[in-house]
């Protein structure tokens, strides 16, 4: 896969089938677009290209807002190239750019920069100022400008239309499950790991700090199930998301108990992928208390099917 951060640094022979839109989290319904966009690529002899924006538009609009992402720049490219992209535009939303118009966009970016033959866009999407720009505008501009436009229906799991919203709702609710189900994947997070106070050691579960991008959304506090991968190699744990209360912790830190394991793994990349909730944060009375509640977990995610 191809990415380019400007258009004038793309060139092709081919024509384009192409999406655009922010794909935070590349959930189950933007999956439905890309696997449309390269079904329709290969009928009819088109590269595929998803547009997208980075950093996202709300950084630009809201500079003050606290948004955290479902997607790191780096894991937003890795899924989008496994479902088999082209090419993929990471635009900076400048000052320029966020004052075109719906039709200025279609002519200027789509038409003459890109030479965009086939448009593929969500059920909800619009662009362009002030959200000037349709399915109805594409609708009109694609019979002068000889090009093909589809509008997708929602994806629904239970009923409900999927979104990176829902997906980001469920996350904040700790229901990992339910937001793994509409990304069709584990939801994860990455980082280094990092010394933290060691105090896990003392009672027989020592963990490791991990050391997550900012951007990042976090699950709600509390306790989880995960899959563990490090040094090329797979594990079961517990991982935290807290302020360890019980021992009168203020910071919030990401700890996993990686169960089967006694690597030394400070400053190593560490990922590890949700599974299943466990329990809210808890203040305990003491460290007994703590670790029978760890030992409980403990025999959960022994029993856990991965």
């Amino acid at each position: 896969m191809k990415v380019f951060k400007n258009f004038t640094d793309y060139s092709s022979q081919k024509p384009l089938a192409l999406s655009l839109g922010m794909f935070d989290g590349v959930h189950l319904g933007h999956k439905s677009i890309i696997d449309e966009l390269t079904k329709i690529g290969t009928e009819n002899n088109l590269e595929t290209a998803i547009l997208t924006f980075w950093p996202h538009p709300r950084f630009v609009f809201n500079p003050n807002e606290d948004l955290k992402l479902l997607n790191t720049l780096e894991e937003k490219k890795q899924l989008v190239e496994k479902y088999g992209i082209d090419n993929l535009f990471l635009k900076e939303f400048d000052e320029e750019f966020r004052n075109l118009t719906g039709e200025e966009f279609v002519r200027q970016i789509l038409i003459d920069k890109l030479n965009v033959k086939y448009l593929i866009i969500g059920y909800d999407h619009s662009f362009g100022k002030n959200k000037s720009g349709n399915f109805e505008l594409l609708q009109k501009l694609s019979k002068e400008l000889d090009f093909e436009v589809e509008q997708m229906e929602a994806i629904n799991i239970h009923e409900n239309n999927i979104s990176s919203t829902k997906v980001r709702n469920a996350l904040l609710t700790g229901n990992v499950k339910e937001a793994n189900e509409m990304l069709g994947y584990s939801y994860s997070v990455s980082g280094t790991v990092v010394h933290g106070k060691k105090i896990g050691r003392t009672i027989g579960y020592p963990t490791a700090n991990i050391d997550t991008e900012s951007i990042k959304l976090l699950p709600k506090k509390g306790a989880y199930i995960v899959e563990v991968f490090v040094k090329g190699n797979q594990y079961k744990g517990m991982l935290s998301i807290g302020t360890n209360p019980t021992v009168n912790g203020e910071k919030l830190t990401v700890e996993v108990y990686i169960l089967d394991f006694d690597d030394d793994i400070y400053d190593e990349k560490i990922t590890v992928s949700f599974r299943d909730f466990l329990h809210d944060e808890i203040k305990f009375e003491g460290l007994d208390k703590l670790i029978e509640r760890l030992d409980e977990d403990k025999r959960i995610t022994e029993k856990f099917d991965f």
